[in-house]
């Protein structure tokens, strides 16, 4: 069964807000741009949420507020600010989440951001909310901006500290699976163009109707996608490592940052005329979703459609 898109999330939540007592004038429709991918029972949790949170802070009515940390609490998990993590490690991390961040500003093609938090949530030590938008197909081009703000946060790592950690463990995983899957699935590849080993009557999965030889081909050719994408987010690190510091630095200082303080930093972000984002009310033109950056530290697209890049995160 197919997920709810934009106008079907907008009929579901109003039946559910239908049954709250909402803050007056609130206006409810940047909720279904934010949860692309939820389904009606997600869509439900969100609510009911909302609801809690609202009473645990003796409130009269459901605010905006409300739902934002409720979407927030169902796509990341609770937030653990008494989790123990030492300050090199709390600088690693900034500086990774604000490596995501970064890419993701400079890449037209890459989800807008929503925020940024180093505050750990769920699974994750950090995480970047992205607004992306729910594509019908996607191009290559497409494919390796998603691909080089995955690989942002260690690209971050390895140029401010010279080293790398095991915070971007979901990211290269997700980014290995996206370029074999751009190889083997979807044709993109210069040296073998235009063939799929997809088979949908296998469970959906790769199917094996070639050699050895090729296989190798194909690993090769998925590790060559792989270091394109890394050398693209380092090369936009390096053309613009001080505004990279500057906002690691507000995240160590914040420890949640928002688009408005990256246009600050970095200026208006490539093809952005028709995106308004508003710390947290994020409602984009066309239908996106809120993606956190987590690698583990960050939420990636998880299941619910939040696109989170996990960044630093299941330890």
């Amino acid at each position: 069964m197919e997920l709810p898109d934009l106008k079907e999330r907008q009929a579901i939540f109003a039946v559910y807000l239908a049954k709250l007592k909402l803050q007056e004038g609130l206006n409810t429709d940047f909720l279904s741009g934010l949860t692309p991918g939820f389904s009606g029972a997600d869509i439900a949790n969100v609510c009911n949420e909302a609801a809690l949170i609202a009473a645990r802070h003796n409130k009269k009515a459901v605010e905006k507020q409300d739902f934002l940390d409720a979407i927030d609490r169902i796509v990341g998990g609770l937030e653990r600010k008494n989790k123990i993590i030492t300050d090199k490690e709390k600088r690693t991390i900034a500086y990774h989440e604000a490596g995501h961040a970064t890419v993701s500003w400079m890449l037209e093609h890459a989800n807008p951001l929503i925020k940024v938090t180093i505050i750990p949530r769920g699974q994750a030590l950090g995480a970047a909310w992205y607004n992306p938008e729910e594509r019908q197909i996607i191009t290559r081009e497409q494919l390796m901006h998603e691909m080089a703000t995955l690989l942002g946060g260690r690209a971050s790592e390895k140029l401010n500290f010279g080293e790398v950690s095991t915070g971007a463990l979901n990211d290269l995983e997700r980014c290995t699976r996206q370029a074999y899957a751009m190889i083997a699935y979807y044709g993109m590849s210069d040296n073998l163009p235009n063939l799929s080993y997809f088979d949908s009557g296998y469970n959906d999965r790769i199917t094996k109707p070639y050699s050895e030889r090729r296989a190798e081909e194909i690993d090769r050719e998925a590790s060559a996608l792989v270091a394109k994408a890394f050398d693209m987010a380092t090369e936009i690190l390096e053309r613009h490592r001080d505004g990279l510091t500057e906002l690691a630095e507000l995240l160590l200082s914040k420890e949640v940052v928002f688009a408005e303080d990256l246009e600050r930093i970095f200026g208006k972000r490539p093809g952005s005329e028709n995106t308004v984002v508003d710390s947290g009310e994020t409602v984009v033109s066309a239908e996106e979703q809120p993606s956190q950056s987590n690698d583990d530290n960050s939420v990636a697209s998880s299941g619910n459609g939040v696109s989170e890049v996990p960044d630093y995160a299941r330890h």
